[in-house]
């Protein structure tokens, strides 16, 4: 097994869609079909692990040249659902975020990572297959070394599943799962529970552009945050006790209330779990 291959790849998180086969058409149809049965299916580590390979070449690949054929199979309810990786996509999306005043890298750090030249290409190449498909949107959303709040009011407490490491190789996975149905009720309660308890903020800003990509799917898809690579970042006993959906709908219900030390309460437990977290990415 190849270096790139056996190491874990951390810090990662994702909210996923699978969507029904009949949402796609053919030959693509077709295509997922035959991939949903196949024994070796890959996982978020293999596609991590992918990526990461192309920035050893020199000059660094920033986006894929090809796009993947690959994708997530999941069930809903006995119905065979997909989420295509679209790394190609997925990579140009992320190469916007990291340049400009918001970027996760300074310039000169960015330039070393990837060199100019290479980002200009990436964004050329990304105009022109944009031009062709203007409708284009990816199936899965990112972010390192958190999970955003915004995430969590997608998910009941119930909905979450957590296996811890077993001592034999299997990694531990904490996620939650929820039927698209259930993700778009639960985002448009909470969008009027704030609208109707606090000033339009971050928080409302992020749920109407979650709002606006969850329409995007089918409406029997299957909505998924996983938390990935963090699972590795962080201790056996604070994944267990995580209960950050929980939290959220707690500080939600009490501002339907009008409970605002409560809803204030939740939301500091909240605040604190996960700045605790992305404060682990500058510790050695």
């Amino acid at each position: 097994m190849s270096v790139v291959s056996s190491v874990l790849v951390p810090y990662a998180s994702y909210l996923r869609i699978y969507e029904p086969l009949a949402a796609f058409a053919e030959p693509e149809r077709s295509h997922w079909a035959r991939y949903a049965q196949r024994a070796d299916l890959p996982t978020a580590q293999d596609e991590l692990r992918r990526s990461l390979a192309d920035l050893v070449p020199t000059p660094p690949v920033g986006v894929p040249v090809h796009e993947s054929g690959d994708a997530f199979v999941a069930e809903l309810d006995g119905v065979v659902c997909v989420c295509p990786w679209r790394t190609r996509l997925r990579g140009w999306l992320a190469l916007e975020g990291l340049e400009g005043p918001g970027g996760m890298f300074p310039a000169n750090v960015l330039d070393a990572l990837l060199p100019s030249v290479v980002r200009g290409q990436a964004r050329a190449d990304h105009e022109r297959w944009q031009a062709r498909h203007p409708d284009a949107r990816p199936w899965i959303r990112t972010t390192v070394w958190q999970v955003p709040v915004r995430w969590f009011v997608l998910f009941h407490d119930e909905e979450r599943e957590y296996a811890a490491a077993d001592g034999e190789g299997a990694c531990p996975v904490l996620r939650y799962r929820t039927p698209m149905v259930e993700a778009r009720r639960r985002l448009a309660r909470a969008l009027r529970t704030l609208r109707e308890s606090v000033a339009e903020g971050p928080l409302t800003e992020g749920l109407v552009d979650v709002g606006r990509w969850l329409e995007e799917f089918h409406p029997r898809s299957l909505v998924e945050l996983d938390y990935g690579g963090l699972v590795h970042a962080l201790p056996a006993e604070q994944l267990d006790a995580d209960r950050s959906a929980a939290d959220v709908a707690e500080g939600l219900a009490a501002l339907r209330d009008g409970d605002s030390e409560a809803a204030g309460a939740a939301y500091a437990r909240l605040a604190e779990r996960w700045r605790a977290v992305r404060h682990r990415q500058f510790t050695n």
